[in-house]
């Protein structure tokens, strides 16, 4: 069985949907799957306006459609709403070919922090493409439930995973006075940083990530300690060093650096939203509340053999097999 997976974000970036189908393809062949990946190499691109670190394919209808005549396929997949996520829509739409999708980012908030756009306007875009998918595919049972007060249909669960061999406590000593409270991810606009780095408390903040903010913040900021990206094992070792994961965002749909700061035995502090209310379901390893200073306060007190305890309870591989249920096999043959 072939699955073709098309997504307008792929390595180098680094973000969720990366990370996330990467480990859907290590993992696929479990199952005895094979796929094809369509991201945006072979394609005429350009910089997208509002983040100049990704990039979109331009015009790539034709290409699209000559691309999938070539392959025999029974599934495709379709990870993100941009240009490629278009074509293969609109392939799809045209031919009858049943086909699924992901909800991975909440673009219409974004594109409300960004630029201004009343996000009303982007979420009824967003159902205008999503609208015919045989499966709309979304991490949490909270952006679920959102997701159909706004009019999706056909939504599925896809939970996300950590990798537990990577991800483990491996803690070195850093040089700098505790507690370490510690923020990953992009540095943008719209992951709400400022709340974090505005909290008056004792201790060290580091921010590990890259982003349009950055060089901003680091003026701004002069006593938080910029680490700039960081990957693999070096990260592990950092999130095994600090005392605090503080995921300040409002808007992710759920936020893996959550279960890899988990693995590695640190505990998270969270607004109590989307993501982290589906995520930090227990006392014992987080702690979720309005006031982002008493989260803080209140993660520090857990214990880290509970975090790593708690955290190996999700795993790639059972990700993968709900992602492969979800979606819809073309009608008794194989297009191509």
């Amino acid at each position: 069985m072939h699955i073709v997976i098309v997504t307008d974000t792929w390595l180098p970036q680094c973000n969720g949907v990366v990370t996330t189908m990467q480990h859907v393809i290590q993992n696929i062949s479990l199952f005895g799957y094979t796929y094809t990946l369509i991201t945006i190499d072979p394609f005429l691109t350009v910089p997208l306006p509002l983040d100049k670190e990704l990039r979109l394919a331009v015009c790539p209808f034709r290409r699209m459609r000559q691309t999938l005549e070539k392959i025999n396929y029974n599934f495709i997949h379709i990870c993100t709403e941009g240009p490629l996520g278009l074509a293969a829509r609109n392939y799809c739409k045209k031919r009858g070919i049943p086909f699924t999708t992901s909800f991975h980012t909440q673009y219409p908030e974004y594109f409300q922090m960004r630029a201004g756009i009343p996000a009303w306007m982007i979420y009824k875009a967003m159902l205008w493409f999503h609208g015919p998918s045989q499966g709309i595919m979304c991490s949490t049972p909270s952006l679920r439930d959102r997701l159909g007060k706004k009019g999706f249909k056909n939504l599925k669960h896809f939970p996300r995973g950590v990798d537990t061999d990577l991800f483990s406590p491996c803690p070195i000593s850093l040089p700098y006075s505790t507690p370490v409270l510690l923020y990953v991810g992009r540095i943008t606009v719209e992951k709400n940083i400022k709340a974090f780095l505005d909290i008056k408390m004792p201790g060290t903040k580091v921010v590990v990530g890259d982003g349009r903010m950055l060089l901003q913040l680091k003026k701004e900021y002069p006593d938080v300690v910029f680490l700039g990206p960081v990957y693999g094992r070096e990260l592990a070792q950092i999130y095994s060093s600090a005392d605090v994961l503080v995921f300040p965002s409002l808007t992710d749909t759920f936020g893996l650096v959550q279960l890899e700061a988990l693995a590695c035995g640190t505990p998270v502090a969270a607004y109590p939203v989307a993501g982290p209310l589906d995520l930090i379901r227990s006392n014992l390893v987080g702690a979720l509340d309005f006031n982002l200073k008493a989260a803080i306060q209140k993660a520090l007190t857990c214990k880290r053999s509970d975090c790593v305890e708690y955290a190996m309870q999700f795993s790639w591989k059972n990700a993968t097999e709900q992602f492969i249920h979800n979606l819809c096999p073309v009608q008794g043959k194989i297009y191509g």
